[in-house]
């Protein structure tokens, strides 16, 4: 055996970290990686719109396949670095955690805090062009393949290559995303469109323009109401029981806020939250300030209005909650965000800041709007009372649960450990009883679902909880549903959808993630749920090595894969195998590919965008068949097809 020296340690030098492991920058190289790309460079003119430098930003998707984004701030600075001794625009592109972003003297809040942003997009990039107006002057750099700087330096400074006036500030930045990283470098028009109008809603009076060179098309996006504008866009097809959404702003200490909600006859509440112009999707401090600040202003007031008597139970915060569309969107000089995915943020400061300032904008305006305030605590009535009676009803058929008999359908795993537990949902008896032949028994549990589950958006919670497959689910989890969940109580740290790579594999898939998100969202903001992947092609080929041929063989996961390795001149590929379910694996390849944990592929089931899940879900899983037929009729140039 090889000893483990020194000399084995790698050490990857500037970006090749980058190139190397893109997925921990920018989470995948499908479609969503490719356009955080973008986000990235955005974000670097928002943070000088915060700064009071910037109220324009164009975007332009290139005949040629690149990306232009220009804003007009105020320029990079273009003097010589005094650590490292070169232009700063090379530091700022070609080192990560490089920004002004981390001291307080240049942005007083930011949304990108790791100074990664601009450096990783170049690292992604094949070819990457910098141009900086500052001074009357322009300045030109440029990159290729990952961030190596070709343009020749005049007295160790950037060239200018170019006048304009002293007031024509900015940085335009147009880059060429690496097709050998990512699984395809074409950009999506709407995608990007659906970002700049949320820019527009978060950045009152920041003009935004597009432009699509490919199609020609062109779309201007500016707000002058912000973000009470976009609660108007997020109940656009609901019933509001209240004309116009509500709008309160304040600050506390070095904290600003601002909160829109409106009020609709719909039963679930929707509440997004921003930081600094980022979405944080899991909620945290910030949410709970304004959860706790409405319950308790309400609560006042249904008491003063003699709504609730003195012998009445107070409102529940879902009773309160029932039916709201919210924004709460705060401008922080210091975030806390839990990790890199900045999904959550923990400042405690924003907590008691953002139930401060609604409190008493609140107050302020309910004492001028008595009638909007009556219509709110009327719905809160109606909740109060048909969660009552929907509680008892909901306890009974819980307690039924008890006597679902899953022992015949879910094989269980030895330890009672939870968290070294997983549990694999299956489609089918078949497929069932080969995970469960090649599983790990001790740590791995196997539930077969028979047929598809009921589709939880166009069903009343009575039938749902009726339903043979998901009271087998909910009995398995063990941590409830609805307001008995209780995630300490969850029998298993992964809940993994296992299904065929086909159509009815994505549908069964699809519908289990419904479910979830609708009535247990817990489990996927925990990071409890997964896809198993497994491999769509086993290739066989053949290689050189010390001079001789040798036959082996690699699993592939998808298109891409199989295309690169096509492309790889060091193999000779001898035959493709391609897999269509499960049932095409023998325990040992199922083993080795989908259940070792040491080999396996998973993906962890995260929500990015709160508004884009609920728009999706909504639109492809409720009744309403309009918006679905032009969903898919939109998406349908972008699928590929399975023959």
């Amino acid at each position: 055996m090889e000893q483990y020296s020194g000399s084995q340690i790698v050490v990857l030098e500037g970006l090749e970290a980058v190139r190397r492991r893109p997925g921990m920058y920018i989470g995948t190289t499908g479609p969503r990686g490719l356009h955080h790309l973008i986000w990235e460079i955005i974000d670097n003119g928002i943070d000088e719109h915060l700064a009071g430098f910037c109220n324009q930003i164009d975007v332009t998707i290139r005949k040629d396949g690149g990306i232009e984004i220009v804003d007009n701030g105020r320029g990079i600075p273009v003097d010589i670095h005094p650590i490292k001794k070169i232009p700063t625009p090379r530091v700022v592109y070609t080192t990560l955690h490089a920004g002004g972003k981390f001291g307080s003297t240049v942005y007083k809040v930011s949304g990108g805090l790791h100074g990664v942003g601009a450096s990783v997009v170049n690292a992604l990039s094949k070819r990457m062009l910098v141009e900086i107006r500052r001074d009357g002057k322009i300045y030109r750099d440029e990159y290729i393949n990952g961030g190596n700087p070709i343009t020749e330096l005049e007295n160790g400074l950037l060239p200018v290559v170019g006048k304009c006036t002293k007031s024509d500030t900015g940085t335009k930045v147009t880059f060429y995303p690496d097709d050998t990283i990512f699984e395809s470098v074409e950009f999506k028009a709407d995608i990007i469109q659906k970002k700049l109008k949320e820019i527009a809603y978060l950045n009152k009076n920041l003009l935004l323009n597009f432009k699509d060179e490919i199609t020609g098309t062109s779309k201007s996006y500016v707000e002058e109401f912000g973000i009470k504008s976009f609660v108007s866009y997020l109940t656009r097809e609901m019933n509001p029981i209240h004309d116009e959404p509500i709008y309160l702003e304040g600050s506390s200490g070095d904290i600003e806020i601002e909160i829109a909600f409106q009020y609709t006859d719909n039963f679930a509440e929707q509440i997004n939250s921003y930081c600094n112009c980022i979405n944080v999707v899991d909620g945290g401090t910030l949410v709970t300030g304004f959860k706790t600040g409405l319950t308790r202003v309400m609560n006042q007031y249904a008491r003063e209005l003699g709504i609730l008597k003195d012998k009445d139970e107070n409102f529940d915060g879902k009773d309160i909650r029932n039916g709201i569309v919210a924004i709460v969107s705060i401008k922080h000089p210091d975030p806390q965000f839990e990790g890199q995915t900045k999904t959550k943020l923990g400042n405690t400061d924003a907590k008691t800041a953002v139930e401060d300032v609604f409190s008493q904008e609140a107050q302020r305006w309910f004492d001028k709007n008595v009638e909007v305030l009556k219509s709110i605590l009327d719905n809160s009535m109606k909740s109060f009372n048909a969660r009552k009676a929907s509680d008892k009803a909901r306890t009974a058929i819980l307690k039924q649960l008890i006597d679902v008999d899953t022992r015949s359908k879910l094989a269980s795993c030895s330890s009672k450990k939870p968290e070294e537990c997983e549990l694999y949902i299956v489609e089918g008896d078949s497929a069932g009883g080969t995970v469960k032949t090649a599983r790990n028994r001790r740590t791995q549990a196997v539930l077969p679902l028979r047929g598809k589950i009921l589709n939880v958006e166009k069903a009343s919670l009575e039938k749902i909880l009726v339903n043979n497959e998901i009271k087998s689910m909910i009995a398995t989890f063990g941590c409830g549903i609805g307001e008995e969940f209780d995630l300490s109580k969850l029998n298993y740290d992964k809940i993994i959808i296992l299904t065929d790579a086909d159509v009815d594999g994505a549908h069964i898939s699809t519908l289990l993630l419904t479910f979830f998100y609708r009535f247990m969202p817990e489990l996927i903001s925990a990071g409890k749920v997964y896809k198993g992947l497994p491999p769509l092609y086993r290739v066989e080929y053949e290689t050189t090595k010390n001079n001789k041929k040798t036959k082996e063989s690699k699993y592939l996961y998808n298109d891409f894969e199989l295309e690169k390795f096509r492309k790889n001149n060091a193999y000779k590929i001898l035959n493709t195998q391609r897999y269509k379910g499960l049932g095409e694996m023998d325990a040992h390849q199922l083993w080795e590919t989908t259940l070792d944990p040491a080999t396996r592929t998973l993906a962890k089931i995260t929500i990015s965008d709160n508004i884009e899940a609920d728009e999706i879900t909504s639109t492809l899983m409720s009744s309403n068949v309009p918006p679905r037929r032009t969903f898919i009729m939109e998406e349908a140039r972008y699928a590929k097809l399975d023959i």
